[in-house]
């Protein structure tokens, strides 16, 4: 293939010369033809400012046909140009008029000034095309030679950029050059670690950062623009130029995928005939296995090193001996297929032995063996060659993945019941919300019904909104992202709050809540809203568990410097060999279609984990099924100096009329936000991307800003920095609008500029309190 190159090179080039010779032929003809036309132009431009110049400047309108033609064509051109402007200009525009007056006119400083000057002009030029058309064959030759080099070559600017790919870069990469051209090298030399797919730095780079030649690192995968995984190697080199300096690099790379494998076909038989050679060599002296040779008596006859130590014995120890002698525990189960070899001359493979050996008397260990016959120079069965491995510890290992296999299928088995639960607590809410919004429709100004639809929507937002935190919280508490607000709180308050927040299901399933606070006040040192939480969970999970008309019960006493919560319910109970894993994630005691409360499985978990954050316990009880369950929770009292409890805030103050921007793709959720400020006496404007936000807020300089960070081209953390850059939007209160919530979003919002981090769904009274507490009103 190399031999080819040249041969390929040569008639490249000689294709390119011709057509190189026959465009120089055709451009120097045309030189004349262009040199006549412009002087032909040239003479009827002088003939019509002959009324103004006269016999003055005979050859003006000759400059511009001269340099015409020498530009165009070159020096003969150009000197055909002057040649016909002289005479021309001699002939019809200098006095005298249509004579050759050769003494006169010659000595004349306008002749000889447009002579030298289109001499000078007509050379200067052809230097300029000699010099172009030596470019134009350099570059001619560098891509044919490119294009006929077997790997693949990319060029690239100073900047990175690619400016060229042979075809074998093209075919390689997936790329054409006109596609790539332009765009940056890592767009189209996408290249990864083959081990660990992570991403290769360019060769490239630091090709033109160090100016010196960088290899491709082994074993590295070339990603093509179609998905695909090539292995490739070879390097990069900085282009120079003539004074050393760094304009661009050259890429040159191959598929070595044949070669790849190639290699690895030699090393693979090369494994091979090294195995076998030491198989021989070593077959008795350093073999792994267990081997032995036996006679038809059954006596070792040889036996290695290593299957003397599994029968702890010496080697010595067993010459000579029976199977019976050595192994007694074994005999029973070796000797009858033993012996079957010996009669009927086949082998047996796979046989699995367990039994005790003098190694380690008590302990069973298991084998693996093959016996095969071994005859003489006759062909007479002389005895039996064994080979033993000791497999107990894959046996064991085989039990353990098993078991780990059961384990992840129940997992996975947990984790489809889980999201075919998490769709149905989804539909849930949708249902009766889509309900009350085709309800809304039909209402026609029913305030009954209208009230009703908006409660109903309200609770079963409030539903989803609890799925998704619990969901949230469930992440924070796996990465231990969750952080308590720790202060002091009093017992009782907590448990009402959280009786209160289940008491729509309690209501909706007619049952009794029933809340019996300690008879003196305890406190804890406690984030109130997590116990609050942990205590409307076990309410909650009570309720979903108790047929209607049922009872539950919240109740608290102090034990010691500890205090017990407990939650009873007349439900369904829970089953003795299912109270300890009811804490586990995805867990449901009762999978019937008849518990349509069922949830998600995740409250429990969450209760667990909560308690435990403050440093309690959780214990689940029951008598069996149909007996109802109790849930009691410890936690340790606050003793010793109580600090002050905080100081209680009043009712947020109505906030005055804002001018707003909401920022926001969705058009649907900005147009009823809008509406919603609007009703509160808010002027709301609504932007629907980054550059009309920016835009507006330029023009409306309002003073809030709600801002989805999700906005398609520009960002809403882009658009908060640009904002902050700009003299009237440093004041601006901006507000962070998005679907996430973790600590890591709202600090990255906070780096960004923004004020305010607001998790959809907005609470509109946190928002109406923001708008409450900015500057400025609106004035006008």
């Amino acid at each position: 293939m190399t031999e080819s190159r040249p041969a390929t090179v040569g008639v490249g080039l000689g294709v390119f010369g011709d057509v190189k010779c026959a465009d120089n032929r055709r451009r120097a003809t045309n030189g004349f033809v262009v040199a006549v036309a412009a002087v032909a132009i040239a003479s009827a431009g002088r003939w019509l400012l002959d009324p103004w110049l006269g016999g003055n400047l005979p050859f003006f309108t000759f400059y511009f046909a001269l340099l015409v033609a020498a530009w165009y064509g070159g020096l003969k051109p150009g000197l055909t140009a002057v040649v016909l402007g002289l005479a021309i200009g001699i002939y019809f525009f200098a006095p005298p008029r249509l004579a050759w007056p050769v003494d006169s006119i010659i000595n004349r400083f306008d002749a000889l000034r447009f002579a030298l000057i289109g001499v000078c002009l007509a050379g200067i030029c052809e230097s300029l095309h000699r010099y172009r058309r030596r470019a134009e064959q350099r570059e001619d030759v560098l891509r044919v030679t490119l294009a006929s080099v077997g790997d693949g070559v990319i060029t690239t600017d100073p900047e990175g950029q690619v400016r060229y790919l042979n075809p074998v870069a093209e075919a390689l990469t997936g790329w054409r050059v006109a596609e790539a051209r332009g765009a940056a090298l890592e767009t189209v030399f996408r290249i990864v670690r083959e081990d660990t797919r992570e991403p290769v730095e360019n060769p490239c780079a630091r090709a033109l950062l160090d100016g010196t030649i960088v290899g491709l690192a082994n074993h590295t995968l070339l990603i093509t623009r179609d998905g695909a995984e090539r292995p490739i190697d070879d390097s990069a080199s900085p282009i120079r130029d003539r004074h050393g300096r760094v304009f661009g690099c050259v890429l040159i790379f191959r598929d070595v995928s044949s070669r790849r494998n190639t290699e690895t076909a030699l090393r693979r038989r090369e494994t091979e005939l090294r195995e076998r050679h030491d198989e021989l060599q070593n077959i008795y002296d350093t073999n792994p296995a267990g081997m032995a040779l036996l006679d038809r008596d059954l006596r070792f006859v040889r036996i290695n090193r290593r299957l003397a130590e599994m029968n702890g014995l010496p080697a010595e120890a067993h010459i000579g001996r029976t199977v019976r002698e050595v192994v007694p525990s074994a005999a029973d189960k070796v000797e009858p297929g033993l012996r079957r070899v010996l009669q009927t001359g086949e082998p047996l493979t796979g046989v699995e032995l367990t039994c005790e050996t003098s190694a380690r008397p008590g302990v069973e260990r298991t084998w693996l063996e093959s016996w095969h016959p071994l005859r003489g120079a006759n062909g007479v069965l002389a005895g039996i060659n064994i080979v033993a491995v000791e497999i107990t510890d894959r046996k064991r290992d085989e039990l353990r993945i098993y078991e780990l296999m059961t384990e992840l299928k129940d997992a996975d088995r947990r984790k489809d019941e889980f999201l075919a639960t998490l769709a149905h607590e989804l539909r849930g809410p949708l249902a009766p919300l889509s309900n009350m919004i085709g309800a809304m429709k039909l209402a026609e100004g029913d305030p009954e019904l209208l009230r009703q639809a908006r409660e109903t929507m309200e609770r079963q937002l409030a539903q989803m909104v609890r799925l998704v935190d619990d969901l949230l919280d469930v992440a924070r508490i796996t990465r231990d992202k969750l952080e308590l607000r720790m202060a002091r709180v009093e017992l009782a308050s907590v448990m009402y709050q959280a009786a209160e927040t289940s008491r729509p299901l309690a209501q909706a399933l007619r049952h009794e809540i029933v809340v019996r606070p300690p008879s003196e006040p305890i406190y804890l040192h406690a984030d109130p809203v997590r116990l609050t939480q942990v205590f409307s969970n076990l309410l909650n999970n009570a309720c979903k568990y108790t047929e209607p008309d049922g009872r539950v019960t919240i109740s608290a006493e102090r034990d010691g410097n500890d205090a017990l919560v407990t939650v009873h319910d007349t439900g369904i109970g829970i089953p003795a060999d299912k109270l300890e894993s009811v804490f586990e994630m995805f867990s449901q005691v009762d999978h019937a279609l008849d518990r349509s409360q069922g949830g998600l499985g995740i409250g429990l978990m969450l209760v667990k984990r909560l308690v435990e954050l403050h440093g309690g316990t959780v214990r689940a009880a029951s008598e069996g099924a149909g007996k109802g369950s109790e849930f009691t929770v410890r936690l340790p009292i606050l003793v010793g100096e109580l600090p002050p409890p905080p100081e209680a805030r009043g009712a947020p103050s109505p906030a005055l009329p804002r001018r707003v921007l909401i920022v926001d793709d969705n058009a649907d959720s900005a147009q009823s936000l809008a509406t919603l400020l609007g009703i509160s006496g808010h002027a709301a404007h609504v932007a629907l991307d980054g550059l009309d936000a920016l835009r507006l807020a330029e023009a409306l300089r309002p003073d809030v800003i709600l801002l989805d960070i999700g906005l398609p081209g520009l960002n809403g953390y882009e658009v908060c920095r640009r904002m902050r850059e700009q003299p009237w939007g440093k004041d601006i209160l901006v507000v962070a609008m998005t679907g996430w919530g973790q600590d890591e979003d709202r600090r990255r919002s906070r780096d960004s500029g923004f004020d305010h981090h607001l998790v959809k769904p907005i609470d509109y009274a946190e928002l109406a309190q923001l708008l409450a507490d900015t500057g400025s009103v609106i004035t006008s």
